[in-house]
C-alpha cells in the first residue's frame, strides 16, 4: 500500500503537463522547467514583484514560496496573507476578492502572479488571475483535478497535475516551485 502510493506519485509527476499562453504543450519536462526558470529570472533581473496565492494547503505553499523566493532566490516577493488585510478584503468585498482587490492596488505591469489551486476553480484565485491579466502581469498557474479547470489555460505558463488527490497535486506543485527556486539559487549563489 505504501509503495503503491509512491509509485502513483512518480507516475503523476511524470504526467505533469506544462503549457504556454499560446496553447503550446511542452512535452519535455526539462524544456518546460527551463522556460519557468527563465521567466522567474526575467522577473528577478527586472526587479519586479512576485505574488504567490492559494487557499488551504495551497496557501501554505504560497506562503512558503514567498519566503523561499525572497531569501533563496533573491527576488522581491510580496505576501497577500496579512491577517488584517485578508479579513478586511473578505469582510468589505467578499472572500472571492481577497486577492484580486489587493492586486489592484499593489501589482504593476510586468510583475508575476503565481496562482496555486488544486481544483483550478476557486473564485478568489480566478478573480486574481483576471485582475493580473488586466494589469499586464505575467502569470503562472498551478492546478490539478480536471484538465479543463478555469485557470489551466489562463497563464503565461500553466502547470497541470493530472491527479484528483489533494496530497498528490499539492506535493507536485510544491516540488515544481521548489525546483525553480533551487535552480536559481544554485545558479546565482545563496542570497544573504
Amino acid at each position: 500500500m505504501y509503495i503503491e502510493y509512491i509509485k502513483e506519485f512518480e507516475q503523476k509527476l511524470e504526467s505533469v503537463q506544462i503549457s504556454g499562453q499560446d496553447g503550446l504543450q511542452y512535452k519535455n519536462y526539462g524544456i518546460a522547467m527551463q522556460k519557468l526558470v527563465d521567466l522567474f529570472s526575467e522577473i528577478k533581473e527586472s526587479g519586479k514583484q512576485v505574488f504567490f496565492i492559494g487557499n488551504g494547503g495551497s496557501a501554505a505553499i504560497a506562503s512558503h514560496m514567498t519566503a523561499d523566493f525572497m531569501k533563496n532566490g533573491g527576488m522581491k516577493t510580496y505576501s497577500l496573507y496579512d491577517n488584517s488585510v485578508t479579513t478586511c478584503m473578505g469582510n468589505d468585498y467578499g472572500y472571492e476578492f481577497i486577492f484580486s482587490r489587493p492586486l489592484e492596488f499593489l501589482a504593476n505591469q510586468g510583475d508575476l502572479l503565481v496562482a496555486i489551486s488544486s481544483s483550478g476553480n476557486s473564485p478568489n484565485i480566478v478573480n486574481a488571475v483576471l485582475v493580473a491579466k488586466k494589469k499586464g502581469l505575467k502569470i503562472v498557474t498551478l492546478s490539478g483535478f480536471q484538465k479543463n479547470n478555469q485557470i489551466s489555460h489562463m497563464g503565461t505558463y500553466n502547470v497541470y497535475v493530472p491527479a484528483n488527490r489533494y496530497g498528490m497535486v499539492e506535493s507536485i506543485h510544491n516540488l515544481v516551485l521548489q525546483q525553480i527556486v533551487d535552480t536559481i539559487m544554485e545558479r546565482d549563489g545563496e542570497c544573504l
